[in-house]
């Protein structure tokens, strides 16, 4: 296995205590320089975009009874100078980057080789950084950048048009770090099917819809009109180096994943608990589709995230950590569940107990050795739900120090 560290840079309330801003951050850069000093292989960094507070106000909000902020990280670019700045050989990544707000595609490209040209400026350079991309998680951080339904029939069809939305813009992302010149008229348009619908009914209030928004269409497909539409246009600086790049797909939709792999090698990555059988097809699709000049695909281009709650403080016997463990994940998962839902409900937070990793130090190693591939690349979760900062490095030391030599050994 391989083993990097997720930080989430979560400000909400635990226990009654919200931490300021400037110490989350002061925390996480600490906990940062431990994981370097360790050997974690990446640090891949949540990122999010717009208040999760302010959105409370609205008569849509998504996450209604959350207290703060899911996640701190705004743009892992300025992040990732920063932290190459303070550490000696960590890889920096991002979970994950919205390419679709704050400008959209071509923002991001121009965003991102502005920060490869600086950050290969000192030619012994030899650190990544893995930039995970995706649409992004909640409406509220799209939609003041236009991307939301403009009419009625893109609201009937937006659970569809989304999807094809960032296909789009990751042909366009993609395009624009390989240094093509084009306009979105070079594009492949933005079409509904009625296949891509589950009940025909639903296809058919999306056509009745479009004798009002006139879209073109034929009896197999409606085209809708972009939203970024451009001239031809050219992202610079066109002699960024992609060499310290790794592009990562944050999505599990097949199209998505082959696309992007047309282009530049691309990982996929895994933040949720996937059902098994997604995520072998997933590595047999890639197998067959990863970007030629990425090598032979491999297991460990899939991070997968993993909640550990893990205690290994010396002077307790290994049935008192097991159990100081179990609270700790007890009491984390239901303070997630509390603020998501507004409401606790025992089974989720049982089963949420039971999908994270918890016990002592050779508990650790047991169920990850269960629960994952041997050749996995896992993202371990130290922060979840927990400002207590030595308490985090105590994880990352217990796990580096006395579980991993277990995982390594093969010995259980």
């Amino acid at each position: 296995m391989k083993f990097d560290v997720f930080f989430s840079i979560c400000q909400t309330e635990v226990d009654g205590y919200m931490p300021s801003e400037r110490v989350m951050f002061e925390q996480f850069f600490d906990q940062l320089k431990l994981a370097d000093r360790l050997g974690f292989d990446t640090a891949w960094i949540a990122e999010t975009h717009l208040s999760c507070e302010t959105q409370k106000q609205n008569v849509d909000a998504v996450i209604p009874h959350f207290k703060g902020e899911i996640g701190l990280n705004t743009d892992i670019l300025q992040m990732a100078h920063k932290a190459f700045g303070m550490t000696k050989r960590i890889n920096l990544g991002s979970a994950i980057r919205n390419i679709l707000c704050n400008g959209g595609p071509l923002a991001h490209a121009e965003a991102i080789k502005t920060f490869l040209t600086l950050h290969s400026l000192d030619r012994d350079e030899t650190r990544k950084l893995f930039l995970g991309f995706a649409a992004g998680r909640f409406p509220f951080s799209n939609k003041p950048y236009g991307i939301r339904p403009r009419n009625e029939l893109e609201v009937l069809g937006w659970p569809v048009l989304k999807g094809t939305l960032f296909q789009q813009a990751t042909e366009i992302f993609m395009r624009a770090l390989t240094n093509e010149t084009f306009s979105s008229a070079d594009l492949k348009p933005l079409l509904l099917k009625p296949e891509q619908f589950r009940d025909p009914k639903e296809w058919a209030a999306v056509r009745a819809a479009n004798h009002v928004a006139g879209y073109e269409e034929t009896e197999t497909s409606i085209t809708i009109p972009p939203f970024w539409d451009f001239e031809t246009v050219g992202v610079i600086p066109f002699e960024a180096p992609l060499d310290l790049l790794q592009l990562v797909v944050g999505s599990h939709d097949p199209a998505v994943q082959i696309l992007a792999n047309q282009y530049l090698p691309s990982w996929v990555f895994n933040l949720s608990i996937t059902p098994m059988t997604t995520i072998e097809a997933t590595h047999e699709r890639m197998r067959q589709h990863f970007h030629k000049n990425g090598g032979p695909w491999d297991r460990s281009y899939m991070p997968r995230t993993s909640l550990i709650f893990i205690n290994g403080e010396d002077q307790l016997s290994p049935t008192e950590q097991r159990a100081k463990a179990r609270q700790a994940a007890q009491s984390a998962l239901e303070n997630y569940w509390r603020a998501m839902e507004g409401t606790l409900d025992p089974r989720k937070v049982a089963e949420a107990v039971e999908n994270a990793v918890y016990g002592n130090p050779e508990d650790v190693a047991t169920q990850l050795s269960a629960k994952y591939h041997e050749d996995d690349r896992l993202m371990l979760w130290f922060d979840f739900n927990n400002h207590d900062n030595q308490a985090v490095k105590s994880s990352m030391e217990a796990f580096w120090n006395k579980t991993r030599p277990l995982l390594l050994k093969g010995t259980t």
